[in-house]
Order: structure tokens, then sequence, then C-alpha cells
């Protein structure tokens, strides 16, 4: 078996690979080339905090195995990441446990890197000004995916934490070479970005439909769970909206359930998955002032595919420490 650490990750898993890497495995998803259940989540007592299971099987290229983490929001700020854990990758000819990766750098690289494929998709061509509301690990995320996927010129940062705010605008003035720039209100960051990203820890929307101009692409980021969401329910109810997968989006995330529950949308509000997108199923933006909304989840496919990808590169290079950890059958005595 193989370990693989964040460093091992972040090395071999390039932004613009990943995304690259997320579109075909969205696009496999659409056409029905993998096993995908909803994931597990048990809440642990008297806490916002929380233990997930996440497992899958892909056909192309032929991968079973599941990430396990724990979700601590109250880390963010601290030296430790909210998501922590591993994905776990077995060989699909004999079972055995293949690699065993580190879970939070997996998931801030796809999870930015699919939210480049949306953009990709439905933001409009010349779309030159971003908004990150939220300026943590999937915050900068963000701003390396999408300025991947569209020539952005403009940046406004929004944050609860000013000096996170001011660090993330700096790395896009420096690393980007785009004009930054660090709002006092969310309002101000988004009134006439292109493309806005919501990467938060909020329980309450932190993004209203009524103040993002006509032609805005979103990226709901954030909440995954019935009690939290980033955007408010005029937003979604105006916005031609996507998910990721269709049947987590009907299930988890506040932004979505919480309109549904007021009657402001109904299920056939969700346009389609980005992957219906990728393979002509289902259509995107239809003009360049249209709102278009993308609800990312985090599905076990996209970690998978990510898992799968590190490991051929680690077994090409050398890279990872290998451990015997057992499976052989014992001899008999």
């Amino acid at each position: 078996m193989i370990v693989l650490s964040q460093a091992d990750v972040d090395r071999l898993l390039p932004m613009r690979d990943c995304i690259e890497l997320m579109a075909a495995t969205l696009a496999s998803l659409a056409r029905g080339e993998a096993v995908l259940p909803l994931r597990t989540v048990i809440r642990i007592p008297d806490s916002r905090d929380a233990f997930a299971v996440m497992p899958a099987c892909l056909t192309n290229p032929r991968t079973i195995g599941a990430k396990i983490i724990t979700v601590f929001p109250g880390n963010h700020g601290t030296a430790l990441d909210s998501h922590q854990g591993a994905v776990l990758l077995f060989d699909s000819t004999n079972g055995s446990l293949a690699a065993l990766l580190d879970a939070t750098a997996i998931t801030t690289i796809r999870t930015a890197a699919v939210s480049a494929v949306a953009t990709r998709a439905l933001a409009r061509n010349d779309a030159s000004t971003l908004a990150i509301v939220g300026a943590g690990v999937q915050g900068h995320a963000h701003l390396e995916a999408i300025c991947a996927v569209r020539p952005i010129k403009t940046l406004h940062v929004w944050s609860r934490d000013a000096d996170h705010a001011r660090k993330l605008a700096a790395v896009g003035r420096e690393r980007f070479q785009l004009d930054t720039s660090v709002s006092p209100r969310t309002r101000d960051a988004v009134r006439d970005a292109a493309i806005v990203c919501t990467c938060t820890s909020a329980t309450e929307p932190v993004l209203q439909g009524a103040w993002l101009s006509p032609g805005t692409h979103i990226n709901a980021v954030g909440a995954s769970t019935p009690n939290a969401r980033e955007v408010d329910s005029a937003l979604v109810v105006a916005a031609r909206l996507y998910a990721d997968r269709r049947e987590s989006a009907l299930k988890e995330p506040g932004d979505i359930l919480v309109p549904l529950q007021e009657g402001a949308i109904t299920p056939d509000h969700i346009v389609g998955e980005i992957g219906d997108l990728l393979i002509g199923r289902a259509a995107g933006r239809r003009d360049d002032r249209e709102i278009t909304l993308f609800k990312s989840l985090g599905l076990a496919v996209e970690d998978l595919a990510s898992a799968s990808y590190v490991y051929d590169q680690a077994v090409r290079t050398g890279a990872g420490t290998r451990v015997e950890l057992g499976g052989a059958r014992r001899a008999a005595h």
C-alpha cells in the first residue's frame, strides 16, 4: 500500500489537470458509469461537527473506494482544516487496499476544479470580474481554478476575517496580476461581478439575489447540510439552477431544501447536473443576462477519480511511502 501525504497530493494533482479530470468524471457519471450512493453522515452530539463516509465505484477508470472524513466547522481560522480524513483506494482486480491518501488536499483541489468545470460551462465567455466570498482554503483554491477557465482581470474579496481577505487579495495581485480589492460588505464585493464563488461556513445566507447584476454566474460551495445555506431563496428562484448530483441536491443542502420547503421552487427547478451539460443532455446559459447558479455538494466519484490519478502518478514517480499492511492469506499452521 502507498501512503500519500497532503504534500504528495498537492504536488501530484495540479489544478489544471484536475479540472479536466473532473469534467471527464462528471460526464462519466451522467452516462451511468458509476455507482454513487448518498454519503452517510453521523452528527456528533451537542456540536456542529460530523463524521462522514463517502463510497463509490467508477467503471472508467475502474476504481473502488471511499473517502472518510470529519467536518469540524470550528476549525476555521485555526491551524487545522475543517475537513480532515483519508481517501481509501482499493485494487479493482483483487480487492486489496492500494493507497491511503490525504483527504484534505484532494477535497480542496477537486472542489475548486468542479466549480471551474461549472464556470466554464455556464459563465459568460467574457466574464472578467470575480468575487470570492470567504477567504479560507476554498477561497484560495477557487481563485486559482476560476482564473484557469476565464480571463479574470479584477478580484473582489469579502470575508468576515479582514486579515484573511487581505491575504487572498494579495495572492490575486501578486500571483495572478489582478486588480484586487477587499470589500467591506458582501453586496459591495458582488455588485459588478460576473462570477461569484461563496466559500464560507455560513449557516444563514451571506449572498442575496437582489445584490447581483444580470448575467452573473454563482458557484455556491460552502453549505452541504440541511441547516446551512449561503444564498437566499430569492437568488435560487431567480437563477437557472444546476447541481453536481440531483439526488444529493434534493436531500442535503439548505440552499435548495429551504426554498423547496417554502414552496418557492419545485424539484424541477434544477435544470440538470453539470455532467448532463457536458454530454449535451441539458442546456446551459440561454443569454448574457441570465443568472446561473451551480450548487456544489462534493461527490465521492470526484474524490476517487482524483485519488486514482494521484496514485498512478505516485506509482510512475515513486512518490509516497510504501507500507506493508497485510491482506495476504496466512499460511496454515
